[in-house]
């Protein structure tokens, strides 16, 4: 693939976030091939849309700790499949001053002699930290996970924290005892401000708390739901149905644009976050339901309802058969199908268009740059019953 991206990482083979150190434009055209390859044979596939700045673009940041044996504190990314933590204080990845935040903590830990968690020994506090940024509101969530509740002089060392860091909005304290990396517990406590931040997204509002999920790239977000958005093509009188809808993003957006919106989501928290969300928006035309989308489908076409239009946006793994199916036996007009996992978008599609869907409109979207991973908004017609 020709000349090296400048930017490399030298944590490159180390780490594993980034896959790609080629030249972003290089990138580009890998992923565009790699689409073409897969996915011609249904459609023309659009030109890939870019970053026109390829870093520091994560707004979601963790970074574990460990002691090394001179009892220094060192902070660090979780390596891709090992969970083993890869030294590093800047990754070109995440935002800035997410990272100045860990380091800082990192320092704090040291000072407040609060050591990180050894899951072999079962001794230390501090798991890991994460910290999410409202893109357009410039807030700073920092969420602090610890193995046990007792926080020796947590205020103190928040206080410390702010007056370092004053660009934090909120801080809270997630008590977790899975032995996983990079894992959450249900107990939280607010050490400080109202426990979630605000960003906003395609024009509405939205609270991110340090349990919900919300896409870490927010600028290609944006590029992504507008092109859902364009290939549904909503008019006043569209019933939309969004699947696998999550804390209601796509449906919320939609709203504005048709008659009615159904949004259908497995997990119970997300559900209850989506209702939130359309609340805090003024959506009077949308609805959630917590359940699976798949069996919703086959109720909806058992009992003669209809959808005109389905938003789908399922896990990397794509849609099982079922769904697929039940998709079909409730026969949308227009189905908008968005994937973060290329290749079990090919095999989906081989089935819908068995199902009697055809594929007019691919549009691949670069989510993740420095990654292997391709982002795809497809528009399929129903072409027969």
């Amino acid at each position: 693939m020709g000349e090296k991206n400048e930017s490399t990482c030298r944590l490159f083979k180390r780490c594993g976030g980034c896959q790609l150190k080629e030249s972003y434009r290089e990138q580009l055209q890998w992923k565009q091939a790699k689409t073409e390859r897969l996915l011609s044979k249904f459609a023309k596939c659009s030109r890939i849309i870019g970053m026109k700045n390829p870093c520091n673009y994560r707004n979601k940041v963790q970074h574990g700790f460990y002691t090394n044996p001179s009892r220094q504190i060192i902070s660090g990314i979780f390596q891709s499949g090992s969970g083993k933590i890869v030294p590093c204080e800047s990754c070109m990845l995440e935002d800035v001053q997410a990272d100045k935040i860990i380091l800082t903590i990192k320092k704090l830990m040291q000072s407040f002699k609060l050591f990180p968690y050894n899951p072999n020994t079962d001794k230390g506090l501090i798991r890991h930290v994460m910290i999410r940024k409202g893109f357009h509101s410039g807030e700073y969530l920092v969420c602090i996970i610890t193995s046990k509740s007792a926080f020796p002089s947590k205020k103190n060392f928040v206080a410390a924290l702010l007056k370092e860091q004053p660009c934090i909005t909120t801080i809270i304290q997630n008590v977790c005892q899975n032995p996983r990396p990079l894992t959450m517990g249900e107990q939280e406590f607010v050490l400080y401000g109202k426990g979630y931040i605000e960003d906003t997204l395609c024009g509405k509002r939205f609270k991110i708390s340090a349990r919900s999920f919300y896409q870490v790239n927010p600028v290609q977000t944006e590029i992504l739901y507008r092109t859902a958005m364009e290939f549904a093509g909503l008019t006043k009188k569209d019933r939309v149905l969004d699947c696998y809808c999550g804390t209601g993003t796509i449906g919320i957006i939609a709203s504005d644009f048709c008659k009615e919106v159904l949004g259908v989501e497995l997990n119970e928290s997300a559900a209850a976050d989506a209702e939130k969300n359309a609340a805090d928006n003024g959506c009077t035309n949308i609805r959630f339901i917590n359940g699976d989308s798949g069996r919703f489908m086959e109720h909806m076409a058992h009992t003669g309802e209809k959808a005109d239009v389905v938003f789908t946006d399922p896990p990397r793994t794509g849609s099982d058969r079922r769904f697929l199916e039940s998709l079909a036996r409730l026969g949308p007009k227009r189905v908008v199908y968005i994937s973060c996992g290329i290749e079990s978008l090919e095999r989906d599609l081989l089935l819908l268009k068995k199902l009697g869907y055809g594929v007019k409109k691919i549009q691949p979207v670069d989510m993740f740059p420095h990654t292997k991973h391709v982002e795809c908004v497809v528009l399929l017609l129903r072409e027969k019953k």
